[in-house]
């Protein structure tokens, strides 16, 4: 199926696979989006995908293989390790994706996805949310040469996205800008991490060296107390910290005559969700290629499963450490 939308055409035809907290989301915003028409929303769980569908005035599917043939586009929400069976079958039926991140549960797995895309000349886009951010956004206009990153990203606990560990939960979005920033490969990566209330562990500690000397520390907990999402870089002359969850920030720096300026960062606001979801649109029908694109998504997924390997060292170093001690 070939896409037949312009610039000009009707709304697009788009579906959400996938209706759990976040898929639920997409289909609010879609359907308050002129642009796009809402064909459906799928989900194997009949009672839950019912009852979205009748929020938001449209079928419920369970199956989405259901959609081919009926959709020029689809929000892929469904659980990370459905990722590629669903996103390659819809591509390669000719249907554009959007699929939440982490792209894929492994690097085999992305690849897939981004040669299904390539192969059929479609759209990847892939819901790395915070490029969207507004403060973000002003992040990426002000940055020039960051040098040092701090970064923060707390959450309380939710039983939502336990199938992956913290850093394709949460550290994902802050790689993903992180590494959009920095223009420089990784150098070496020291990080720890450890299981609290999953299987999997709930919080981690990483320092990124880039082989330009860029240097950052990142800290990702979803069993925290509260909820923070920041971001302070530095980089000559020039000190700027955002806050994602406010949209705001500062940034603070010399002027010509050597005194401290201090300048507030208060972006129009705008609902990331919703941007993204528009951004998408826009690509699906222009053709242009998405912000976020199956690469970028693939090398932030890369990055995080480096750092999953570190975590893995680290971890065995400290258990042969402490049984060495205890002998």
């Amino acid at each position: 199926m070939s896409s037949g939308l312009s610039a000009d055409s009707s709304p697009v035809r788009i579906a959400v696979v996938g209706v759990g907290a976040f898929g639920k989301n997409h289909a609010r915003n879609l359907e308050a989006i002129p642009a796009a028409d809402l064909i459906a929303v799928v989900d194997p769980d009949r009672e839950r995908c019912q009852d979205v569908a009748a929020e938001y005035g449209t079928r419920a599917l369970f199956d989405y293989r259901e959609l081919i043939g009926q959709v020029d586009a689809a929000v892929v929400a469904a659980p990370t390790a459905f990722h590629t069976e669903i996103g390659v079958a819809l591509l390669e039926a000719g249907v554009d994706v959007l699929i939440e991140k982490p792209l894929a549960p492994d690097l085999d797995s992305a690849d897939r996805l981004i040669a299904a895309a390539e192969a059929g000349g479609r759209i990847l886009q892939v819901g790395h949310l915070e490029r969207f951010n507004p403060i973000v956004q002003e992040a990426f206009r002000i940055a020039e040469l960051p040098l040092f990153f701090e970064v923060h990203r707390l959450s309380t606990f939710s039983p939502r996205s336990l199938d992956v560990d913290v850093l394709l939960d949460l550290m994902i979005h802050d790689l993903d800008i992180l590494l959009s920033l920095v223009h420089s490969e990784i150098d070496r990566i020291e990080a720890s991490g450890i299981p609290i209330l999953s299987e999997q562990p709930d919080i981690a500690s990483v320092r990124i060296v880039f082989e330009n000397g860029c240097v950052a520390n990142l800290t990702a907990s979803r069993i925290s107390t509260e909820k923070i999402r920041k971001l302070r870089f530095f980089q000559p002359r020039q000190y700027v910290s955002i806050d994602y969850a406010r949209k705001d920030g500062v940034k603070i720096g010399l002027d010509e005559t050597g005194r401290l300026q201090y300048e507030q960062l208060k972006p129009d606001p705008a609902e990331p969700l919703r941007a993204e979801l528009e951004a998408f649109l826009e690509s699906v029908r222009t053709r242009r290629p998405p912000l976020v694109d199956g690469s970028a998504g693939r090398r932030a997924l890369a990055a995080a499963l480096r750092i999953r390997a570190e975590m893995e060292r680290h971890a065995a170093l400290v258990q042969a450490t402490v049984a060495a001690h205890q002998k």
